[in-house]
C-alpha cells in the first residue's frame, strides 16, 4: 500500500491512533489518527481523501461505525507472514493515549495473550491506519496497542476454536478491557461478528522461524471461557485481603485471592470473576473505577 509523503516535522503527530468515541455496534473500537496540520492523504477507497489535520470528531465521512451485508470470507486469502521492516510510523515507544502509557514490543516473537477482541468496519474503511497504510475491512488485519507495525499474529476464538492469521498494521483498541481490534473480515472469519466482541487468544508469529510457531490453542469444549478482572497484585497478604474485603462489600461478584510467583517474587492477585459476558465485565470495570481503584486487567481462563 502507498504511504503518505510527510516531512520529518510531521512524524510525531502521525505515530499514534486513538479510538473513535462513537459507534453503532457493541464492542467496536476503531482507530483514528491524531491531527497534523496541513496533511491530507491522496484519495483512497471510494475517492476518500483523508485529511489528517481535521479533529477526530469530524475526520470521517460517517459519524458512527457500521458493517456491510454479510460476506463470504472463505475465498479471501489469509496473509502469508514474511519478514518486513518496522514502519517509520506507528512504532513510537513509549506512547500515551487517554492518560495510559503503552510500550511497543520489538518483535511479535513469543507474544501469547488471551483477552477480549472487538472489530471495526465501514467508518474507517479507506482511511489511514497508524502506519499510514489504507485500512481495508475486507483484508485480514488487526490493531494492537503493543505489537510492532507491521507484524503477524494468529487469533483464535476461544469459544469455537476458529482462527485466522492477521497482519497487524494499526494501533488500538484504546477501549478499556480490549486486547485486539480485528478487521471486519477477520471478525467474520472467526465468528466475532455479528456479536461485536469475543474471547480470543492472540499469538505472535515470527516469519523467520515459522516451524517454531506455537501450535494453536485447544478449542474450549463444553464450557464458556471465564472472564476475570484482576484488580491488584500484592506481596503483602494483608493488603490483598484488605482489597478483597472491599470488593466483596461492593457486591461485584466472586472475589478470589490467588497465590503466584512472578519473576521470582511471590504475589497475591486479587480478581473478580468469572464474569459471564463482555458486557458484564465492562460494567464491573466501570464500578471498580468509580471506587477510586485502577482500571482492572482482563484475564481469560
Amino acid at each position: 500500500m502507498r504511504l503518505v509523503a510527510v516531512t520529518a516535522v510531521l512524524v510525531a503527530g502521525l505515530l499514534l491512533a486513538a479510538c473513535s468515541g462513537s459507534r453503532s455496534r457493541p464492542g467496536s473500537a476503531g482507530a483514528a489518527h491524531r491531527g497534523v496540520s496541513g496533511t491530507t492523504s491522496p484519495a483512497g477507497e471510494g475517492g476518500i481523501r483523508d485529511d489528517l489535520s481535521r479533529p477526530q470528531s469530524s475526520r470521517y465521512r460517517d459519524g458512527n461505525d457500521s458493517v456491510p451485508p454479510p460476506i463470504d470470507v472463505s475465498k479471501l486469502p489469509e496473509p502469508v507472514p514474511k519478514a518486513e521492516p518496522h514502519s517509520r510510523y506507528g512504532n513510537k515507544s513509549p506512547y500515551t493515549v487517554r492518560g495510559k502509557t503503552y510500550r511497543v514490543l520489538s518483535t511479535a516473537r513469543g507474544y501469547d495473550e488471551r483477552g477480549i477482541a472487538s472489530f471495526y468496519g465501514n467508518k474507517f474503511h479507506g482511511y489511514k491506519t497508524s502506519n499510514l497504510e489504507t485500512y481495508d475491512m475486507y483484508a485480514f488485519s488487526a490493531a494492537s496497542t503493543t505489537l510492532p507495525l507491521p507484524s503477524y499474529a494468529r487469533v483464535t476464538n476461544l469459544e469455537n476454536g476458529r482462527s485466522v492469521t492477521v497482519r497487524v498494521n494499526d494501533r488500538g483498541p484504546f477501549h478499556d478491557n480490549r486486547l485486539i481490534d480485528l478487521s471486519y473480515a477477520a471478525a467474520v472469519k472467526i465468528g466475532i461478528w455479528p456479536k461485536g466482541t469475543g474471547l480470543v487468544e492472540v499469538r505472535g508469529i515470527d516469519p523467520a522461524r515459522p516451524a517454531q510457531e506455537l501450535p494453536p490453542p485447544e478449542a474450549v469444549s463444553g464450557r464458556h471461557p471465564g472472564i476475570y478482572l484482576q484488580v491488584g497484585a500484592f506481596a503483602d497478604m494483608a493488603n490483598a485481603d484488605r482489597l478483597a474485603r472491599r470488593l466483596r462489600a461492593a457486591d461485584l461478584g466472586t472475589v478470589q485471592v490467588i497465590d503466584g510467583v512472578v519473576h521470582g517474587q511471590r504475589l497475591r492477585r486479587v480478581r473478580v470473576g468469572p464474569l459471564d459476558s463482555v458486557d458484564r465485565a465492562d460494567e464491573v470495570s466501570r464500578r471498580i473505577e468509580r471506587m477510586g481503584l485502577p482500571s482492572p486487567q482482563v484475564a481469560v481462563d
